[in-house]
């Protein structure tokens, strides 16, 4: 197995629907055959469906106290606002748990003043709930804690708590164990005892809920607590949950929120950005990496801070404390990433079904996001591991379709602790355990992964001509966002296309492939390839080509037009 045919790209044209499904829809919402089938794919299958889809309301959000323990964590917060309790909010470190405690904390001190927050330190304590956070809210006389975006597997920890007089309510959205903490509410659609209807919300969703449930318990309307959404939107885009049936009415309306740039916080991120409005994407890689480099560098309260403050000039002293912060960050993971680059191509582990990498003196901060390059590189199973104290630390990154959880699962007798999702998961061991848990890894992969799975795919929604991309068809394509994933932006398959003779190289050495395309005997269309400027040989050759593409509208000098952001290009 070599890496280079690892990572040659699979297309997979996706079924068509149904003719008599696709007329149905069709007819019904008056939308063209194409547009149908697109949106039949999405599980879009009637009129009503269809206005959900297009028109997120608030009022299809669901009722908060379907959640398990919902009525029970309101209860214990209005009983501690009654009796004048110290409540201390609690969030991890990273852009879910930051924004969650940040919408959760501002929240109650509108309402009442005995609020505190606290982020744990990625390096001294690690992930989740800390026995340093309880002693932290025993010595200020905390008698509750509001968990977000963690605590589903802190037993121990809840006990301990307990133990000091302080109660619990988590809030969490990770996979549980076999047992559920001795909380007084444990908040997690993931429970397979919760009804609630929807379990794909991200941590700072389920805080969401929560405040949702404080203001229907007190008869208000959900229109008071929209101010928050810009969070919410924010998490959901970070977390890479799916946005699809509830996230993707807060994401609709958090983005409203980010672009009325109401939050000094957010604001502040975005002063240097020169663009109108923003979408999911530029939220995943212009505020969320800003937000996320407060923990990797620094300390996540720095994350809250910026959030919650409410004066400008602060908020944009903190904004550039943060860049400063993202800068470093950028610097190392690539400086990371050519060190682990080199490792397995010293160790020559090219070959192998998974990539586990380790240097002791590699910053714990950053190894999410070289796991993350390093995955894109091999397209395999990834952990990278660092020192963390007394053992290691890895992040890890899975391939689509692969479920790391369950091959870490599979590892747990070399493993201290470990969490996190089908894709993306954190770990701990001792360093002896290091050298079996990698073998063990590598064969519990090599063992349960599929070949296709070790190929990068693009899923393809539709083969279309060029002629099929009217001005109509990208304006309601437009109305299919938010895009993410369980709606992803559609990708397009086109055949004998043949460029106009403007193909290039542009970009540093040329790695991106610009050209205008030509079907048959329609207008051309430009394109832009990013990373397939070795394709541009094939473009010239003259023969015709096939390419994959999603639609993209190209902001120049005050001029939109259409353009074709190709993903792969074939020879006919």
């Amino acid at each position: 197995m070599k890496a280079e045919d690892i990572c040659e790209m699979r297309w997979t044209l996706m079924p068509k629907p149904e003719k008599e499904a696709i007329a149905e829809l069709s007819e019904a919402i008056k939308v063209s055959p194409l547009i149908a089938s697109l949106l039949l794919q999405r599980g879009v299958r009637t009129y009503e469906d269809a206005l959900h889809f297009f028109r997120p309301q608030l009022s299809h959000l669901h009722d908060p106290f379907l959640m398990k323990d919902m009525d029970r964590a309101v209860n214990r917060i209005e009983e501690a606002i009654h009796k004048g309790e110290n409540i201390l909010v609690y969030g991890d470190y990273d852009v879910d748990g930051t924004t969650a405690v940040a919408l959760v904390s501002s929240y109650l001190l509108d309402r009442y003043p005995n609020v505190a927050t606290y982020i744990p330190d990625r390096y001294a304590e690690g992930y989740g709930v800390s026995y340093a956070g309880i002693d932290f809210a025993h010595d200020n006389d905390v008698t509750l804690i509001i968990a977000l975006d963690c605590g589903i597997k802190a037993i121990d920890k809840v006990q301990y708590a307990r133990e000091k007089g302080i109660d619990f309510i988590i809030c969490d959205h990770h996979r549980p164990g076999d047992e559920i903490p001795e909380a007084v509410a444990v908040l997690d659609p993931k429970r397979t005892d919760c009804p609630y209807p929807y379990d794909e919300l991200c941590g700072c969703g389920i805080g969401f809920k929560l405040i949702q449930a404080l203001e229907q318990r007190a008869g208000r309307p959900i229109e008071g607590i929209f101010s928050y959404l810009d969070l919410v939107a924010t998490a959901i885009a970070a977390d890479i949950v799916p946005i699809t049936e509830e996230n993707r009415v807060l994401t609709y309306y958090g983005l409203k929120v980010i672009n009325q740039k109401k939050r000094p916080g957010i604001r502040a991120i975005l002063n240097t950005v020169n663009k109108a409005e923003l979408n999911v994407t530029d939220v995943v890689f212009i505020i969320a990496p800003r937000i996320n480099a407060a923990g990797r560098m620094e300390h996540g309260k720095y994350a809250v801070s910026l959030l919650t403050e409410t004066d400008m000039a602060r908020a944009e002293e903190m904004a550039g404390a943060i860049e400063r912060f993202n800068s470093e960050r950028r610097t190392l993971d690539q400086e990371i990433t050519e060190e682990a680059l080199v490792q397995i191509k010293s160790n020559k582990e090219e070959g192998r079904y998974t990539s586990v990498v380790f240097d002791e003196n590699w910053h714990k901060g950053v190894i999410g996001i070289v796991a993350s390059r390093l995955t894109e590189t091999y397209y395999r199973p990834t952990l990278v591991f660092t020192r963390s104290g007394e053992k290691l630390a890895a992040s890890a990154r899975s391939v689509k379709g692969f479920d790391l959880y369950n091959a870490l699962e599979a590892c747990k007798d070399y493993l201290e602790q470990f969490g996190g999702h089908k894709y993306a998961a954190g770990l701990t061991l001792e360093e002896r355990q290091y050298e079996d848990f990698k073998a063990r890894f590598e064969e519990v992969v090599s063992r349960t992964i599929s070949p296709e799975m070790l190929r990068p795919e693009i899923r393809i929604d539709a083969e279309i001509r060029l002629s099929d991309i009217t001005p109509k068809f990208m304006r309601i394509l437009k109305q299919f966002e938010p895009f993410g994933p369980g709606n992803m932006k559609p990708v397009f398959l086109s055949q004998k296309l043949r460029d106009s003779g403007f193909a290039k190289g542009v970009g540093e050495g040329e790695k991106h492939l610009k050209l205008a395309v030509q079907q048959g005997r329609s207008n051309s269309v430009q394109a832009i390839g990013f990373g397939l400027g070795e394709k541009l040989p094939l473009v010239r050759e003259g023969g015709s080509f096939s390419a994959v593409y999603s639609l993209d509208e190209n902001h120049w000098n005050g001029q939109v037009s259409l353009q074709l952001k190709i993903r792969d290009i074939r020879p006919d």
